[in-house]
């Protein structure tokens, strides 16, 4: 059986470069997208922005401490999912197998392509070039193997970046990379796995099934392949939806249970109204808070019936919100998701699952 070819594209902080693209007077220039606000996020920053150590996530407050010139601009989600259709258009010039991640990342199998190019190497230049030369706008792109390599390889020489990594090369390249930059591996687990004398891919190459069991669950199996090159996920064209959900940033910190049962009602009645939208029906209900130390905690629980009204669904909040100590735990955000369809296999709802963020809502 031949190997796969696939390739990872990533348009380069895709946000802030259709701001800047657009309007001339920033470019050059530091600039995040977002609002410059007391509880605001930043949700892109350019390039310019990310030498002062700005990224996305970050408080705007943060942001603006590092770099007292940051310019901020308001996000604009419905004009940036038209150029991210219109980046799929370039896509489907060689593949119809297309995994978007978000609106500005994508997967695509060009094993088999459309236009018959041997090498995928020579896709990813393709495609780079159109992006730059019909949209004016910058992406990366890695090719490999597998996802978890193709993944690494766009972000190995960003921005700009092409890099292949080839299946002979592969040990040698995992072997050397820090084990921050794997992907799945968050800030958390990395920290754990220093404390394990686990630094880089070499390191994680030299524990066994079982050690990588024992500390880090079920989620081992999947380190333990990545650090032997081993990916065997395919690129899915599309995918079932597995939860629907929408989190509330508050407007001040939030400590008084009735205060908190009153943010909890609106959340739910917009979980209520997104599941409604998609017809999506689950039995297991997740809360999460998100203290004003940033720290967070979760709750689940699941039920024997579908959660399709606020009732239910407002009762099994409250529910879980007991479960967690909030004594001297100022509440930062309030989020609500339900997942685990309980008819999946007869239902075979698909939807394109695609990331996004509500501009609406305060960050």
């Amino acid at each position: 059986m031949s190997q796969k070819k696939i390739i990872h594209v990533d348009m380069d902080a895709f946000y802030a470069s259709v701001e800047q693209r657009d309007n001339p007077q920033y470019r050059g220039k530091p600039l995040a997208v977002g609002r410059a606000e007391e509880r605001g996020v930043v949700a892109a920053a350019s390039y310019e922005a990310r030498r002062y150590g700005v990224h996305s996530a970050m408080s705007s407050v943060r942001a603006m401490k590092l770099c007292p010139d940051l310019i901020f601009v308001p996000g604009r989600m419905p004009y940036y999912k038209q150029i991210s259709l219109q980046i799929r258009e370039i896509f489907q010039d060689y593949t119809d197998i297309i995994e978007p991640l978000s609106l500005d990342e994508a997967f695509l199998d060009v094993t088999e392509n459309k236009k018959g190019i041997t090498f995928a190497v020579d896709i990813a230049k393709e495609i780079k070039a159109r992006i730059r030369k019909e949209l004016n706008l910058v992406a990366s792109a890695g090719v490999s193997y597998n996802k978890f390599l193709a993944k690494v390889a766009s972000d190995y020489r960003k921005p700009d970046g092409l890099c292949t990594i080839h299946p002979d090369k592969a040990l040698e390249f995992i072997g050397k990379l820090p084990i921050e930059t794997f992907w799945g591996i968050g800030k958390v687990t990395a920290q754990k796995m220093h404390s394990l004398g686990i630094h880089n891919g070499m390191d994680l190459r030299a524990c066994s099934l079982e050690f990588l069991h024992r500390h880090f669950g079920k989620v081992g199996a999947l380190y333990y392949d990545f650090s032997h090159g081993i990916d065997n996920r395919p690129v899915e064209a599309v995918r079932i939806r597995k939860s629907v959900g929408c989190e509330h940033t508050l407007d001040k910190d939030v400590t008084v249970y009735s205060s908190i049962i009153i943010e909890l009602y609106h959340v739910a009645t917009e979980l209520i109204e997104r599941l409604q939208r998609s017809s999506f029906r689950g039995n297991t209900l997740t809360l999460k808070l998100k203290f004003n130390d940033f720290s967070q905690k979760t709750r689940s629980i699941s039920v024997g019936y579908e959660l399709t009204n606020l009732k239910d669904v407002l009762s099994l909040a409250k529910q879980l919100l007991k479960e967690v100590d909030l004594t001297g735990h100022p509440i930062r955000l309030i989020g609500l998701s339900v997942s685990n369809p309980m008819d999946e296999e007869d239902k075979k709802q698909k939807y394109p699952i695609q990331l996004s963020i509500d501009w609406d809502a305060k960050w």
